[in-house]
């Protein structure tokens, strides 16, 4: 037993020293990777907790007038609700590491008959919709955003970059749902080019689902562009004060191969940090624009859920929500780590 003990002790020794030679910078990188784990971990803990202590309870509202409080409790044992609340969420997150996100409640009625089907069944074609919406818009608005803010920080203090500001500063002043209806009046209503309803299913031919997801997605373009813009153009000028900078002036350097060669690839990393933030948006806060236009993605998913006390559908709907950010934010941070000059070559 004792040598057990000693060779299990090596073995970690062993690990830790071959983690120690490794590069600085994958080392960082497994750091962020353990800490993104970790709040991912407390995220889920967090979500089930807030989710149990909802007011109501689901076999109640269910039964109606007929919620004796023997048959509550036999619906609810039925249901696993009578467990304790760590062995259910122990139960939930075994079930979440191997792709089993539970069995919705939705399907289930007063006489007994059980309908419901899978939550995997009801999130994976709304998360579909939902990625393939975020897609559309940051294939717009990532490249838009680069575009006008690198040109802003190039012509800083002419009549464009007063312009693409006074833009922007107005966009970002509107909230999402304000900017949508304004876009149905404009787009849907006064001039009838787009739908006003994005009512698409997987039988939808892609260009008609273009059509339809026009609105929510020039929505959530209008409203990230201006946030993304500023910030790369608040990066760039940053970077262009820069004794180096000013170096690559003396020796003859265009605007173009000053931005593009020296302040660019310096300012990857905060720009990353913004871009991931705004990316992480189009999933997790496309809740309202998904209600407006109707789009039958996982926000408006959500919310049905959250009316109909879905218990399941709601944790498993929040868990995507901050897996998507704290992804997101862990690859932008990979990146800037990437692109640190100080991390790369380390003296």
């Amino acid at each position: 037993m004792l040598k057990g003990k000693v060779n299990y002790i090596l073995i970690i020794y062993n690990i830790i020293f071959k983690v120690r030679s490794l590069h600085p910078i994958v080392i960082t990188i497994l750091q962020r990777l353990a800490l993104g784990v970790l709040t991912l971990f407390l995220v889920s803990l967090v979500i089930f907790l807030s989710i149990d202590f909802l007011p109501g309870d689901f076999g109640e509202a269910l039964l109606g007038q007929s919620a004796r409080e023997d048959t509550v409790a036999a619906f609810r044992k039925e249901l696993g609700l009578d467990k304790p609340i760590l062995v259910r969420y122990f139960d939930w997150v075994g079930g979440v590491m191997t792709g089993d996100l539970g069995t919705s409640f939705s399907g289930r009625n007063a006489s007994g008959i059980d309908r419901s089907r899978t939550v995997a069944e009801l999130v994976v074609p709304r998360l579909n919709n939902t990625l393939f919406l975020a897609l559309t818009a940051a294939i717009i608005a990532v490249p838009l955003s680069l575009i006008l803010g690198i040109t802003s920080a190039l012509y800083r203090g002419s009549f464009y970059d007063r312009v693409v500001n006074v833009s922007t500063l107005t966009a970002i002043s509107f909230p999402e749902f304000f900017v949508g209806y304004i876009l149905i009046l404009l787009l849907a209503t006064l001039f009838p080019i787009f739908p006003s309803l994005a009512n698409i299913d997987v039988t939808t031919p892609f260009w008609e689902k273009l059509s339809k997801i026009a609105l929510p997605a020039m929505t959530l373009t209008l409203v990230i562009v201006a946030h993304m813009m500023r910030m790369t153009r608040a990066a760039i000028i940053n970077l262009l004060a820069s004794p180096y900078i000013e170096m690559a002036r003396l020796k003859g350097a265009s605007a173009t191969e000053i931005i593009l060669k020296h302040a660019l690839p310096n300012a990857w990393a905060p720009i990353a940090t913004v871009i991931a933030f705004n990316l992480a948006y189009l999933v997790v806060g496309v809740v309202v624009v998904e209600v407006v236009f109707v789009y039958p993605g996982i926000g408006q998913l959500m919310v049905d859920s959250v009316t109909v006390r879905d218990v399941p559908v709601v944790q498993a709907c929040a868990l995507i929500f901050a897996a998507t950010y704290i992804i997101l934010n862990l690859t932008a941070d990979i990146i800037g780590i990437i692109t640190n000059p100080r991390i790369l070559h380390p003296r």
